[in-house]
């Protein structure tokens, strides 16, 4: 089946945060796979055909992700379809009838959750399990055995957190204490007191952006050294800008991308070049993240000959995609591209990876 947006183009869909809890990140992702659209097309696209790149804003709404999937889908007569923020998003476009219909496959969100057996669902970045599993090995070689647990009331962190947990049993690291953190973050002072009365040897943040932001610049003021940690979910730029050079001293967060403003390898160095061609904004993992998810895209379509079956290929197939000192690979009951994971870490008001 060819890719049959009009005339001679590939419609490529995405409904993704851009005014919510999470907009800093979908800003950043979008910026990104746009950019990578943009040189795509600007070198002929695929085989000749152009991308067209429509997305729509979600505001972190799991109800209208889906109604945006199904416009996208049915009105936009989208080819492929790219995912959004939080396991609750995705969750909502899955189950959702038009997407059921397409046949389609979702590909790379920005979720936390595995999906259930056999749903249709193509993620770019390792499990959020990878990651914790990386953070924890990252503080087992430091000495620190027990953890402190912040956990934002959102239902974008309930499947992270029962994973967390999990993790924690299975090391049998000590838990000193586990605090909840409001979704709007109004109770910040209090938890964060509580937490550091606990002394524990580090700490695990399950929160948005905003939400770690606020627990970080009250924690600081009782406990300025334990180290803080927390995931890729997180725009470090705008934790940075909102919680101060000072709070995130100490803090250190797994990453699913190599550092974006290094030029290490191809792939880096071409998304530095890209960014500076055709955005007038910084480089953030999420966008390193996001144009190495549109550059995979791009080369399954590419493989395909433009078949949109070509997501559905990288499912069921054996398939290698080099991205230039980045692989991505899949297989039979494999649903994720990458398993890159590192780690990033403020030091003096700088990012260091």
């Amino acid at each position: 089946m060819e890719a049959h947006g009009a005339g001679n183009t590939i419609v490529v869909g995405q409904a993704i945060d851009l005014s919510g809890p999470n907009a800093a990140l979908g800003r950043d992702y979008v910026a990104g796979i746009k950019t990578c659209f943009d040189a795509v097309n600007a070198a002929g696209g695929i085989g000749g055909r152009r991308i067209q790149y429509i997305v729509r804003d979600d505001r972190g709404e799991p109800a209208q992700a889906a109604r945006a999937a199904a416009e996208l889908l049915e009105r936009e007569q989208a080819d492929f379809m790219l995912g959004g923020v939080g396991d609750d998003a995705l969750k909502a476009v899955l189950e959702s009838a038009p997407f059921k219909r397409s046949g389609q496959v979702l590909f790379a969100p920005l979720a936390a959750s595995d999906a259930p057996s056999g749903a249709r669902v193509l993620f770019w970045r390792p499990t959020f399990r990878q990651e914790v599993r990386h953070v924890f090995a990252h503080f087992a070689k430091l000495g620190a055995n027990d953890v402190g647990v912040v956990v934002q009331e959102t239902p974008a962190t309930a499947e992270a957190a029962r994973a967390l947990h999990a993790e924690i049993a299975e090391r049998k690291v000590k838990l000193s204490a586990s605090v909840r953190l409001a979704a709007d973050g109004a109770n910040a002072a209090a938890e964060a007191r509580r937490l550091a009365a606990a002394k524990p040897g580090f700490v695990i943040v399950l929160a948005d952006t905003i939400g770690t932001s606020l627990f970080l610049k009250e924690f600081r003021k009782h406990d300025a050294q334990t180290f803080v940690a927390g995931t890729s979910l997180i725009n470090l730029e705008t934790l940075r800008e909102l919680a101060g050079p000072k709070a995130v001293e100490w803090t250190v967060f797994s990453q699913v991308v190599p550092n974006p403003a290094s030029g290490g390898s191809l792939l880096q160095m071409e998304h530095l070049n890209m960014m500076r061609k055709y955005r007038d904004e910084a480089v953030s993992s999420l966008t390193l993240e996001g144009y190495a998810a549109a550059k995979s895209l791009v080369k399954a379509v590419q493989l395909a000959r433009g078949n949109r079956q070509a997501l559905h290929d990288l499912l069921t197939q054996p398939t290698e995609i080099e991205l230039g000192g980045l692989t991505a690979a899949t297989g039979a009951n494999r649903n994720r591209l990458s398993g890159y994971i590192d780690i990033a870490l403020f030091k003096k008001g700088n990012l260091v990876f």
